[in-house]
């Protein structure tokens, strides 16, 4: 240690330098003390340990601050700040490395339309950048001689620019160059081993930011695509309105753990859903997407509540077994207004009533959707929502936004919730949004203060006025299995359903798909064939829906047949004559349906919300 005294250090960045100075001392015991440091140590020739100790100070400073950065641009700033007076960094470029090609991602220092912007050129060009992309190794260039004798294409490039050295510097990354850095300076450089080091350091920290750069980037795209599927609902059935708001965490990304979707049903009928995912992070909107998905496949099935929610319990524990979801589901049926609700640890619904009166609707409810696999017990609760009525479903982050508890904030939403008509579905769910967000306008598209997902649903059951020309026709047989003529009665009996049907190419067409519904179950199980056809709506825009059930297990699945076989052509015939169809599983056997509409329609097969 030498009993040598120095001034006490000033800050914290000070002191660590003392520390490293000591060490390097007690190495270098034994040495000859008059020799003055060389270039390795970090001092260009000719400087000062002074100096050598203040650029030290700058590289731990400014070091620490890039490694932070955010974005590109904002690290090569800061990495300006890296370098002394004697070491005069000027202008900096970040090219990418991606198709055989570099691309200009950040620069500083350089003028718009300079080397910095709209720079794009082939790997194979004779540019330092281009090389040091394809061998991997750092070009230094201490001169404009240096740079036109051994780049004469492309020297030129940089000439007359104010610049007279350049170090281009490979940004590597599990072993793969994934771009260069340029550091540009105003005067000739030797670039002796110090400078060296410290380029070498710099670059590696701006490697790191252009990585996290990257994953943000594929973040944030992940996020805005699932943002933009919760914006596709299913078609709003007459009888039912609904109205979804969702506000992302607070973390950067568009979208989190939580979720909505409304599901058009066999039936005439639909599901409505919220859930959120455990966790704000990238991870949980993975999560999400996958979860989601798997409810809405579970509910176009034709599974029940109850099913959907212990079908997608087990979905999740195959996921990840660290993570659990809330989430409650709802099978409506318009035409009554009947609710079958299931509630997997999600808060419960809140009902608005037609004079403002509101109430927590208290539901029955399960686990958390994955938290203890085999204890999927999801009790269905039916609720009838009458005229005017609302129902609001929410994610917590809704009632506890702004450092509110369950009771403060449901006094809030209840307060925001309560006046005005309920005519103006949206309008009332920007007022609750409003009323739990931040001021200002664009309240659907604000930033949860806590960093929690926010994820609204208002279900409002609507007047259905009496019409003059309401046709409700409904037709219900069995064909058993020793009945050869039933499949000829079954015919003409759907026919004089149909006797009025506005497009009598579509009674053909109604005819052979049921025969073919029908001639599937005699021919492939041992069941009798159970039809029911029902025609709703007004005259000339009407629905009908024919149903075949049977008793069987086995699901059909869509073949293409040759053109001799006898079979197989069954679901293929639906596929493009129905405007809608599918086959769900029932609690004993299954039922296979179509729908053709009256009015024109959309392309045939075509299944809205799916």
């Amino acid at each position: 240690m030498g009993g040598e005294r120095h001034e006490p250090p000033t800050d914290a960045f000070e002191a660590e330098l003392d520390q490293i100075e000591a060490l390097n001392r007690m190495q270098a015991a034994g040495s000859d003390p008059a020799v003055p440091p060389g270039p390795d140590n970090g001092t260009r020739a000719g400087g000062t340990p002074e100096e050598a100790r203040r650029r030290d100070s700058l590289l731990l400073s400014a070091g620490h601050a890039v490694a932070a950065a955010d974005t590109l641009d904002e690290a090569l700033r800061l990495a300006a700040g890296l370098y002394a007076p004697d070491f005069p960094l000027d202008g900096q470029c970040v090219f990418g490395v991606a198709d055989g090609n570099l691309t200009a991602l950040g620069q500083y220092g350089f003028r718009p339309g300079g080397a910095g912007r709209g720079f794009r050129m082939p790997m194979n060009t004779g540019y330092p950048a281009a090389e040091v992309a394809r061998t991997g190794r750092a070009v230094y260039l201490g001169s404009t001689e240096e740079y036109r004798r051994r780049f004469p294409a492309t020297w030129h490039m940089s000439a007359r620019k104010g610049r007279e050295s350049w170090a281009f510097l490979p940004l590597v990354t599990a072993g793969r160059v994934v771009g260069v850095w340029l550091a540009a300076f105003r005067t000739p450089m030797d670039f002796a081993a110090g400078e060296r080091a410290l380029l070498t350091v710099t670059g590696r920290m701006i490697t790191q930011v252009l990585e996290r750069a990257r994953a943000s980037r594929a973040e944030l795209e992940l996020s805005r695509g699932l943002r933009r599927s919760m914006h596709t609902t299913g078609a709003v059935l007459t009888g039912l309105s609904v109205a979804t708001r969702y506000v992302p965490t607070g973390g950067g990304l568009m979208v989190g753990g939580d979720w909505y979707d409304s599901i058009d049903l066999p039936n005439g009928r639909m599901a409505v859903v919220i859930g959120d995912v455990q966790g704000h992070d990238v991870h949980a909107a993975g999560l999400m997407a996958q979860l989601r998905t798997a409810v809405h496949a579970y509910a176009a099935e034709g599974h029940g509540p109850d099913a959907v929610l212990a079908r997608a319990s087990r979905f999740l524990t195959t996921l990840d077994e660290d993570r659990f979801a809330t989430c409650l589901y709802i099978e409506a049926d318009p035409s009554t207004g009947d609710l079958h609700i299931a509630r997997a640890g999600h808060p419960h619904p809140v009902l608005r009533m037609p004079d403002g009166t509101c109430v927590l609707k208290h539901v029955s409810g399960g686990l958390p959707l994955g938290l203890m696999p085999g204890e999927e017990d999801y009790p269905v609760d039916t609720v009838r929502l009458h005229e005017g009525e609302i129902l609001m479903l929410c994610t917590d982050g809704f009632i506890e936004n702004g450092g509110h508890d369950m009771y403060t904030g449901w006094v809030r939403v209840r307060d925001a919730f309560s006046p005005g008509p309920t005519d103006d579905l949206e309008g009332m769910a920007d007022r609750l949004m409003a009323a739990v967000l931040s001021p200002g306008p664009g309240a659907r598209d604000a930033v949860a203060r806590d960093g929690d997902d926010i994820a609204l649903l208002l279900l409002r059951r609507d007047a259905v006025h009496a019409r003059a020309e309401i046709s409700q026709r409904r037709l219900m047989l069995t064909v058993g299995q020793d009945q050869g003529e039933g499949l000829a009665e079954a015919r003409a009996e759907l026919k004089a359903l149909l006797h009025d049907w506005a497009r009598p190419d579509q009674i053909d067409t109604a005819v052979l798909l049921a025969t073919e519904l029908l001639g599937n179950v005699l021919v492939h199980t041992d069941q009798d064939g159970a039809l029911n056809a029902t025609v709703s709506g007004e005259t000339g825009t009407r629905r009908l829906l024919v149903e075949v059930m049977d008793r069987g297990d086995e699901l059909p699945h869509q073949r293409t047949p040759g053109e001799l076989a006898s079979s197989g052509r069954g679901l293929l015939l639906l596929d493009i004559l129905a405007d809608q169809w599918g086959v769900r599983p029932e609690p004993e056997g299954k039922t296979a349906w179509f729908a053709l509409n009256e009015a024109a329609s959309g392309e045939p097969g075509e299944i809205p919300g799916i």
